[in-house]
């Protein structure tokens, strides 16, 4: 955890919104999944923190990556990665992705039956089974969902092998990825269950490739070996795909209060809101909020950003203590899908981000300036 006078030096260096990142949890997370899956091999779900620092740090820990753009293959190359340390996923991937992959080396996780004829030749495959499960998470999240767009049905699993191998590729084996921020264990345990009664139809397999998606509280032991369980049906490899579990509890949002308004709700206003961190508005996620100046919570407030927005709340019913401007928000648990999914929405730049080493702070990516967000808009004079 980053001592309290290192956030508030931070925020005074740096300036705020700021994202900050501990290299202790970083390393406590990754180690916590080890720990739980053995000798599974670890590939890190790009998408919930692309930050090159961040990606540098797991490639030189033996970490592969999983992309989903063309973008996230090419963060992939930039860090070194390359043939079996890179997974391509996604249900609608491009041209540019299937050749950028190919180039790679990578895996790819075949998506859909049609996908067969897209891949480039020779190409390593899984294939992607949804299960058809309803999974103790937000819908928007739920990946494994009988109505989501995800994967493959497991009727269709058997043809989608057969088609792999005639068409010259090497079908190593399936993937399930059922969503994220599980918190019901038993969601896992009903989705490996459904794989292994996949095995009649399979097979031996060389890879088992059980995705993420656990909850940053999750009993990743007992995970591990109902996981562990359902490779050896298979006598397959066990792949993992963690991304927020690896990044979330590593990060924070540094934000200072702007004011206060008490209309039907007490809000307390700050320099950060959905722009620098979403997923309250798009998920109904929830984060802890602390307060970094002294004194006793006496009321109830509304965490709000500054958008134009109804929905631009960053926490709702945070007790604190009473407010002044410049007084100093940490909000927690946003390492993943905070900073990779900021946006410049009333051009406003997007925010820094800096590493603490438990030493000293470093800049991994410096604040965006107005100039930057207009930077590829080709301005034309007297139109």
């Amino acid at each position: 955890m980053i001592p309290r006078a290192q956030l508030l030096a931070a925020a005074d260096r740096f300036g705020t919104p700021l994202y900050v990142y501990d290299a202790a949890e970083l390393d406590a997370a990754l180690e916590r999944v080890r720990a739980a899956f053995g000798d599974a091999r670890v590939f890190y779900a790009m998408k919930a923190n692309p930050n090159l620092t961040l990606l540098r740090r797991m490639q030189a820990a033996g970490v592969g990556f999983e992309c989903v753009s063309a973008g996230e293959i090419a963060r992939a190359e930039q860090v070194g990665a390359g043939g079996d340390g890179v997974l391509v996923n996604g249900p609608a991937k491009s041209v540019e992705e299937y050749a950028a992959g190919a180039r790679l080396g990578a895996t790819f996780i075949v998506d859909r039956a049609e996908e067969v004829g897209l891949l480039p030749p020779g190409s390593r495959a899984l294939v992607r089974v949804n299960p058809a499960l309803s999974v103790s998470t937000h819908d928007h999240l739920a990946t494994g969902a009988a109505g989501s767009k995800f994967g493959v049905t497991p009727g269709q699993v058997p043809g989608v092998l057969a088609a792999l191998g005639k068409a010259g590729h090497d079908a190593r084996g399936l993937h399930v990825h059922i969503g994220s921020a599980i918190r019901n264990a038993a969601d896992f345990s009903a989705a490996f269950a459904r794989l292994a009664e996949l095995h009649g139809q399979t097979g031996d397999l060389e890879v088992l490739d059980v995705g993420g998606g656990w909850g940053v509280d999750a009993d990743l032991p007992g995970i591990a070996r109902e996981a562990r369980a359902a490779a050896s049906v298979f006598g397959a490899a066990l792949w993992v795909e963690p991304g927020r579990y690896l990044v979330a509890r590593a990060g924070t949002l540094l934000t200072r209060a702007v004011g206060t308004k008490r209309t039907g709700r007490n809000f307390l206003l700050t320099d950060a809101g959905m722009t620098e961190l979403l997923r309250p508005m798009l998920y109904g996620a929830q984060h802890p909020v602390t307060a970094l100046w002294d004194g006793e919570a006496r009321e109830v407030w509304d965490v709000a950003g500054p958008a134009c927005e109804s929905g631009d709340l960053l926490a709702r019913d945070v007790a604190l203590p009473e407010p002044a401007p410049g007084a100093l928000l940490a909000v927690g648990e946003a390492g993943a899908y905070g900073a990779s999914m900021s946006s410049t929405y009333l051009t406003r730049p997007r925010p820094a981000e800096a590493l603490w080493d438990g030493q000293e702070w470093t800049l991994i990516r410096r604040r965006e300036t107005p100039q930057d967000v207009w930077a590829a808009e080709v301005e034309v004079v007297g139109s």
